[in-house]
């Protein structure tokens, strides 16, 4: 048995990259790459540091829907619209990760979160751990047993039972947490006026969602500043608690590619890497980490 599977939530440090990385890189088109090169810059450090045997790079295929917009239209409404040259860089890393050789999850209808949830299924089912590379507190709700995230930038990781201490509540009650408290970064509304520690409360006495609405009746009596208020707000938005759940939780059964295996890297593609390499105008340090990567 080998180490863990390296699981990536590649579209978070691509964004990362787009906005640190200072405009001055270009394609041999003239096209922005600034992305590009703070993504490889990561990727290669995280193969040299772990020498995975086994991994995938999760992508959002698109940018600006999934799913979870047929059910409410406004999820992610909040956030601009990806720019030409942003898309145009997701396509080149896709890219890069496929010449060296690391299996790609990428899915028009799905986000990386259920890439990364249906791959973590997989390879449990075939005995290994996860490793989760992310710092989105999402992810957190597919922890279990020796499963571990991994906050790269800060060098920073936690089990399940480590989640609680994060965020308050239990791995496998971050969906309900968020359908009570919402996210504003994925435009997830929540019940207005149910903020974290409330809703951690609520949720360390009832246990989950359903069970909260289930005994609604006794949020009054709770030892807890404003119970009144709170359950009043509960009931009054208990469609859009439900409807913030649903949202927030992962879909473990999105499709994995058919070839996905048990996510082994493959053999790098000397050829395509030097011709990627052209193309993105990188030095030959970067050149030469690609090749030994």
């Amino acid at each position: 048995m080998s180490g863990p599977v390296h699981l990536v939530d590649a579209s978070l440090y691509v964004f990362r990259a787009w906005h640190s990385m200072p405009p001055e890189f270009e394609d041999r088109e003239g096209w922005p790459v600034n992305a590009v090169h703070g993504f490889a810059r990561f990727l290669l450090e995280l193969l040299e540091r772990n020498r995975p045997a086994r991994i995938a790079i999760a992508f959002d295929e698109s940018l600006d829907s999934n799913f979870r917009n047929e059910i409410y239209p406004a999820y992610k409404a909040n956030r601009d619209a990806a720019p030409d040259e942003l898309k145009r860089q997701f396509g080149y890393c896709q890219r890069l990760c496929r010449a060296l050789g690391l299996p790609v999850l990428a899915d028009g209808r799905f986000e990386a979160d259920d890439l990364i949830g249906a791959a973590l299924g997989h390879v449990r089912r075939a005995g290994y751990a996860g490793l989760i590379i992310s710092a989105d507190k999402d992810l957190s709700q597919l922890l279990d047993g020796d499963d571990e995230q991994w906050d790269y930038a800060k060098d920073v990781r936690w089990r399940a039972d480590g989640v609680k201490a994060r965020l308050g509540v239990h791995a496998h009650q971050v969906a309900d947490f968020l359908g009570l408290t919402g996210d504003a970064i994925d435009n997830i509304p929540g019940v207005p006026g149910i903020g974290p520690k409330t809703a951690a409360i609520l949720l360390g006495h009832f246990g989950s969602l359903d069970e909260l609405y289930q005994r609604l009746a006794e949020v009054p009596y709770l030892r807890m500043r404003g119970s009144a208020q709170h359950a009043a707000r509960l009931a009054e938005h208990r469609d859009v608690a439900l409807l913030s759940r649903r949202l927030a939780t992962i879909d473990v059964n999105a499709p994995l590619p058919a070839d996905f295996g048990g996510a082994e890297r493959r053999a790098p593609e000397a050829a395509a890497l030097e011709a990627l390499a052209e193309d993105l105008r990188f030095g030959p340090m970067t050149r030469r980490r690609l090749l030994s990567a």
